[in-house]
């Protein structure tokens, strides 16, 4: 469909003897917000590195925005060229280094003499952060990032992705290990995607922020996807049960 930006059938991947994932077909939509769900050990992290390109799968077919993939070669370079960006857990910012360097790390605007062009970074990193409503400390493009907190940290990381302008944004439990108020803050960061046409792809296993935000969930165990839910057809307890019962079955 033209509407998806993301579209997988068939995919497999082994480690030697073990058959990591089996036959996955997923597609994604322009402008949705998927959870994907299930236990530690379900295939999860494995498929999100397939789709960011750190690991490659053996059988399947791979679709970009339309675009086929050699799956056997696709790595990170080709999925950021293609509009793939990924925020892990740890947000993978450099500690010591500015707010605003940190939004072009490994990507910086040059100018026609091939030096990084600090005024048009600066200029567009003030306007990110006006966008994504940072306040106090982070509002400063010249603060260090070990002086943001953990909400502003994994804003910092997602508006990275928009600033690259990303159609599809990996988020990788982005909400673990933070206070209530900055959870707030990074699941409105997840709905400002939404707003702007992003699909996202959310890997989380707290199922309040996931029904928060998200408006299919999808639920995997043991290499393969076991159950899809709309969040238009049941209530977070229905889900939460629909869950358990779709991981039960595979056991």
């Amino acid at each position: 469909m033209a509407d998806n930006v993301l579209e997988i059938s068939g995919l497999n991947k082994w480690f030697g003897p073990v058959h990591a994932l089996r036959d996955i077909q997923f597609s994604l939509r322009r402008g949705e917000v998927c959870a994907l769900l299930g236990d530690n050990g379900a295939g999860k992290s494995t498929l999100i590195k397939l789709i960011s390109g750190v690991e490659t799968a053996e059988q399947g077919t791979l679709e970009i925005n339309g675009q086929s993939v050699d799956i056997k070669n696709f790595n990170v370079t080709m999925a950021r060229q293609l509009g793939i960006e990924t925020v892990y857990q740890s947000g993978s910012l450099g500690e010591q280094q500015s707010v605003w360097r940190n939004l072009f790390l490994g990507r910086h605007l040059r100018n026609k003499l091939g030096f990084i062009n600090q005024q048009e970074e600066r200029r567009q990193a003030s306007n990110l952060l006006r966008k994504l409503d940072f306040r106090g400390v982070g509002a400063d493009i010249d603060t260090p990032v070990n002086l943001l907190s953990g909400g502003e940290r994994q804003g910092l990381a997602i508006g990275r992705a928009m600033l690259f302008d990303a159609s599809v944004v990996i988020l990788d439990e982005p909400t673990t290990a933070l206070s209530l108020g900055e959870v707030d803050k990074v699941l409105s960061f997840i709905e400002a995607l939404r707003e702007q046409e992003r699909a996202c792809l959310l890997i989380t296993h707290n199922m309040n922020d996931a029904f928060r935000v998200a408006d299919r969930f999808v639920v995997m165990d043991r290499g393969q996807i076991v159950a899809q839910y709309s969040k238009a057809e049941m209530t977070q307890d229905a889900l939460h049960k629909a869950l358990l019962d779709a991981v039960g079955r595979g056991a």
